[in-house]
């Protein structure tokens, strides 16, 4: 299956400061993903004419699935976090990540069903957008880790957290997240993914990390004239492999 994280910037180019959700839509269609994890989404917001965006882009891509969590609540409307899938998502959660004083944050959880090879596995997925500052990105994985929906699951899940992550120096792949047992397969040091600024990427803010029987078996990020000017970031698109595994681990964890 291929996922792809973007911050889409309500779909306001980085450059030109111009609406053009189509932008992302071409950018989109061009990689055929399977899932598509999606921050800074407008929902009802005067400057993106009031779009429901995560809807909007779900119909425009035929998407059949779409979870949708806001974080920053504005005058009119407000943005967050979407998801958009093929796959059937069985929960979703909006967890709130917002250290106190600084701007909301937030991580949408969902789990869906992914078919392989006859069976249906389940593969959970958090989509986050991350603080500024170091400390407050060590406490919203912590809490994100320590949530009910993360912590009840052991290292056998298929977990995905992946999302606008801020981290700019890349401690986060060496720090709770390794601990825990994952591993960015978007590339660590000189080998990382950049995406941020999309018309000169000079850091990987954007990652992507896995644990369980779930393997990255390709990543890049998008080379697209179109898509440094469609937002601010960059996309990751990245090809994953779902294992079964035993019988057990076929619709359960």
């Amino acid at each position: 299956m291929r996922l792809l994280s973007w911050n889409i910037h309500k779909g306001i180019g980085g450059v030109d400061r111009r609406y053009a959700l189509e932008r992302i839509v071409t950018v989109v269609q061009h990689y055929h993903p399977d899932v598509l994890l999606l921050q800074e989404v407008d929902h009802g917001v005067p400057r993106s004419r009031h779009d429901h965006q995560a809807q909007k882009l779900a119909d425009q891509m035929n998407f059949s699935h779409v979870a949708f969590g806001p974080n920053v609540t504005l005058k009119t409307g407000c943005y967050g976090n979407a998801i958009l899938s093929h796959y059937p998502m069985a929960s979703k959660e909006n967890l709130d990540l917002t250290l106190p004083l600084k701007k909301a944050r937030g991580a949408l959880i969902v789990d869906m069903q992914v078919p392989v090879n006859g069976h249906q596995l389940r593969l959970h997925v958090a989509n986050l957008h991350l603080g500024l500052s170091g400390l407050e990105r060590r406490w919203q994985i912590k809490k994100l880790l320590q949530s009910k929906r993360i912590s009840s699951l052991d290292r056998r899940s298929r977990l995905v957290i992946a999302g606008d992550m801020n981290d700019w120096m890349g401690v986060l792949s060496e720090g709770r997240l390794a601990d825990e047992g994952f591993a960015c397969a978007t590339g660590t040091g000189k080998r990382a993914l950049r995406t941020f600024p999309a018309w000169s990427p000079a850091g990987a803010l954007d990652k992507v990390f896995l644990r369980g029987p779930v393997r990255g078996v390709h990543s890049m990020t998008s080379r697209l004239a179109l898509a440094r000017s469609a937002s601010d970031h960059l996309p990751v698109i990245l090809d994953l492999e779902l294992k079964s595994g035993s019988a057990t681990e076929v619709l359960r964890d």
